[in-house]
């Protein structure tokens, strides 16, 4: 995500409404809709916010977060809140934004434009960023995007030999701009952002919590994970969860996109079989290589039961590609950009917490899902 420093004074002179940059965790949305206040306090509150503040972007225990209670914030569709970051050497306080409808959490830089063209809108982002002249803008075609109301464009910023990259999000009527990162916010949409249907998992799909993993055959503490759900997790909530199970190759990764092939054709062929081929990969990290990787794919997978010939043609016509770019789409619009990301019932947890720290976030989960129904 590209990170730009903008002058505030500057941002100004362009028309351009700016939501100043908070340290380096966060980015910027926006979301037009309706919503009762009184739902958008219940879901956006204090608590709330500092939680998923937390949870998100991995702010330990020992630093101080702290939330005011949101209000109407000056730019239309936002609810509006202060937080509060301390470790103790130094305190940051930040504005940051929850959509009127509490689905979006909003942080980045704010460009309100009336009328202005893309070429307008470059100029500001220049002038803003205090770009030099040598610098490159570009502002490709708007998408739609899970969010509601809400298009995407992809912005690049070249200057010789470096390029930076970063989304442009831009509400339907055109007028207001963000400059960052999109998140969901509220946990039932979260939810609802996830396929769980025909997809490898393990427990009964009306499980009273639900653990999705965005997940790395390569990275060891996903395999650290794998050890922990079959020893510990599992035996220990039995029929009450489900695991969800999605590859999220990661590019600095080079054969994890072959063995998440290999992983979603073990589904397609025998989704018995699935488990404990992830279980193999996970235990023979250490020693696959991009030169060894088919060959040892396959031969876990005959450890595994899987047909060989079935493996090895689903395997060389990459036919489970498909599935992997799908759960790699599905988690970018999560915001998901390291492994393992798990969200327990809509709740996000980014690596693998103590034990005692994981139950305690299954256990919450368990207990709203009976207090719902």
């Amino acid at each position: 995500m590209m990170r730009l420093k903008l002058n505030k004074r500057v941002a100004l002179l362009c028309g351009m409404s700016i939501l100043v940059t908070w340290h380096s965790l966060l980015g910027g949305t926006q979301h037009v809709g309706s919503a009762q206040p009184a739902a958008v306090l219940a879901e956006a509150t204090p608590a709330n916010i500092i939680r998923y503040v937390r949870d998100r972007f991995e702010v330990p225990q020992t630093v101080r977060v702290d939330a005011d209670p949101v209000h109407p914030s000056p730019f239309p569709h936002f609810y509006q809140t202060a937080v509060t970051v301390d470790d103790g050497k130094q305190k940051r306080v930040s504005d940051v934004f929850i959509t009127n409808d509490a689905l979006c959490f909003v942080y980045g830089n704010i460009f309100v434009v009336n009328g202005a063209s893309n070429a307008e809108v470059i100029h500001c982002v220049r002038e803003a960023a205090k770009l030099p002249p040598t610098a490159q803008v570009t502002v490709g075609p708007f998408a739609s995007t899970v969010f509601p109301d809400f298009m995407k464009s992809a912005v690049t910023v070249r200057d010789g030999s470096k390029v930076q990259s970063g989304e442009l999000f831009v509400t339907r009527d055109h007028r207001t701009r963000v400059l960052g990162l999109v998140l969901p916010f509220r946990q039932d949409f979260v939810e609802r952002l996830i396929d769980t249907k025909n997809q490898p998992s393990v427990g009964p799909p009306n499980a009273r919590v639900t653990i999705v993993e965005y997940a790395d055959l390569e990275c060891p503490t996903c395999a650290y994970f794998q050890k922990f759900l079959e020893s510990e997790l599992l035996p220990h909530y039995g029929s009450k969860i489900r695991i969800v199970f999605k590859e999220f190759p990661l590019p600095s990764h080079p054969w994890s996109t072959t063995a998440a092939v290999a992983n979603e054709c073990a589904y397609l062929i025998d989704l018995s079989k699935f488990l404990n081929y992830r279980t193999l990969i996970f235990g023979n990290q250490e020693t696959m290589t991009v030169q060894t990787v088919r060959e040892q794919l396959l031969s876990l997978g005959a450890q595994a039961g899987l047909n060989p010939v079935d493996l090895s043609s689903c395997l060389d016509a990459k036919a489970s590609l498909g599935r992997i770019e799908a759960c790699r789409k599905e988690a970018q619009a999560l915001g998901v950009v390291k492994t393992p990301t798990l969200f327990v019932n809509g709740r996000i947890v980014i690596g693998v917490p103590p034990a005692p720290a994981f139950y305690a976030i299954v256990d919450e989960a368990m207990a709203n899902t009976d207090a719902r129904n």
